[in-house]
């Protein structure tokens, strides 16, 4: 596919050894298309023996909580009141006691030890921290989901498409999807996905409807579908409407916490899930159209179901970082979304009523990493070596394609490209991720090394054809 890095392209960190994947084949991946799930068996809860009921009795056990012990009774014994012959020698072993204490704190307050402020728990007298005493976490990640939950679940639509598509037979049959949607515009311009708004043909839904929190309902339109990943522009008629903050992917890390909200199943609207950042960079094969690979993918634990397509990934503060687009089939937990930063550009043409076009620069390449640097002795392990791929039906797939803007460009097979207008190509920053920041039209400069020197070139990149997906 030009301008994609090749299928099954080794992937791993600058620096680092790259591992070859132990599976004989890619894991099946489903887009989040609303479905019927199937009944499943009721699962076996844990019973405590002491409070678990009869088979029969139909009654549901809660024996999972830890019952409080049985304290055993107390006995109260009463003490013996006769007169003691010791009790003379005790109470004057308590008088001296109390005369020598007193003697003690005159003798304390006389040196001013009582004076003396107190050392904190867990601090020693010189300031440190003592090794080992926890200190105190102030942890409000609830608030922070709560927080996410009200800011932005108003400019989160469901979108209902309606159409028709063609069966194996040639008959036309109804078909309608329901997906989800942010506004990103206050006056009616929605991003979702490509796959939300077109049938399984790729066509464009006949009838679009747009339902936004507080019930109100609008006929929406698709301003223009994107040719390089799963993503479209959604248009309505209204001005005012709540809007959901951009924010910026790139800074993501893994590990970080991030939201979802969207109408799973295509019924449970604004539905609101949590989880974190798995995985960044992710490459993973869909059952097209509009496209068979979606690359740069954020990956999320957050719970992202079919109808959730096209609904936002946020950060703590609330800020769109991805939109939610496919998850793994027979997983649980393993979902993605497409960084909000490869969607920008797109938005920006939509806004100024332009086209929705991508950069294309006409080669094929493959990421370099550790392992394909010393398996094929390259002389960097980071970058993007330009190399034809496998022969797809018969036709050869050319490193650079004749009369295409890398070839009038200079740029030749086994060039490696290791930066564009300064920004270093990496497994952070992937060439098809760099380019797709930029617009048809614009000429940029690349830095590629080419037989051990480095040279830069001028490229105008010209608009990615629609049939590449």
């Amino acid at each position: 596919m030009t301008d994609q890095p090749r299928p099954n392209a080794a992937a791993g960190e600058p620096g680092q050894p790259a591992t070859p994947p132990t599976e004989t084949s890619q894991p099946e991946w489903e887009e989040t298309r609303p479905y019927t799930p199937a009944s499943e068996a009721r699962p076996e809860w844990p019973r405590s023996p002491a409070a678990d009921p009869s088979p029969d009795s139909g009654a549901w056990s809660q024996a999972s909580w830890a019952s409080e012990p049985v304290r055993p009774a107390t006995t109260v014994v009463t003490p013996d009141r006769r007169p003691s012959p010791f009790g003379q020698v005790i109470l004057a072993a308590l008088l001296g006691g109390i005369l020598a204490s007193g003697g003690t704190f005159l003798a304390l307050d006389a040196s001013g030890a009582l004076n003396r402020s107190a050392t904190p728990v867990g601090a020693t007298a010189s300031g440190g921290t003592t090794v080992g005493v926890r200190q105190p976490v102030t942890l409000d990640e609830s608030s922070a989901i709560i927080d996410v939950a009200a800011k932005i679940s108003p400019a989160v639509v469901r979108i209902t498409a309606e159409g028709t598509n063609t069966n194996g037979l040639g008959t036309q049959i109804p078909q309608t999807g329901v997906g989800s949607g942010v506004i990103y515009d206050a006056s009616g311009w929605i991003l979702t996905n490509r796959h939300v708004v077109t049938n399984d043909s790729a066509q464009i839904a006949a009838k679009l409807t747009v339902e936004l929190k507080d019930g109100r309902q609008f006929d929406g339109r698709v301003y223009g579908v994107d040719t390089l990943t799963d993503l479209a522009i959604v248009k309505i008629e209204a001005t005012g409407l709540p809007t959901a903050p951009i924010g910026d992917s790139s800074a993501l890390k893994v590990g970080q916490l991030v939201v979802a909200i969207g109408s799973p199943l295509g019924t449970y609207s604004n539905s609101v899930t949590s989880g974190i950042v798995s995985a960044k960079g992710r490459t993973i094969t869909v059952d097209g159209p509009p496209v068979s690979q979606l690359t740069n993918l954020i990956q999320t634990d957050a719970a992202i179901n079919p109808g959730n397509s096209g609904g936002p990934l946020l950060d703590a503060a609330g800020n769109v970082i991805g939109i939610n687009t496919a998850i793994a089939a027979n997983s649980n937990g393993i979902g993605f979304a497409i960084p909000i930063n490869i969607a920008r550009p797109i938005m920006q043409q939509a806004l100024a009523g332009q086209k929705l076009a991508r950069p294309y620069v006409g080669i094929r390449y493959e990421a370099i990493d550790l392992q394909l640097a010393t398996t094929d002795k390259l002389p960097v392990n980071q970058g993007a070596i330009v190399r034809a791929g496998p022969a797809a039906n018969g036709q050869p797939n050319d490193a650079v394609v004749p009369g295409g803007p890398a070839d009038r460009a200079g740029i030749h097979e086994g060039d490696i490209i290791v930066s564009v207008e300064g920004q270093a190509i990496d497994t952070e920053h992937p060439l098809d991720a760099v380019l797709s920041q930029f617009a048809p039209g614009q000429t940029i400069s690349m830095t590629i090394l080419r037989s051990g020197s480095q040279q830069k070139v001028s490229v105008t990149l010209g608009t990615r054809p629609a049939n590449l997906g």
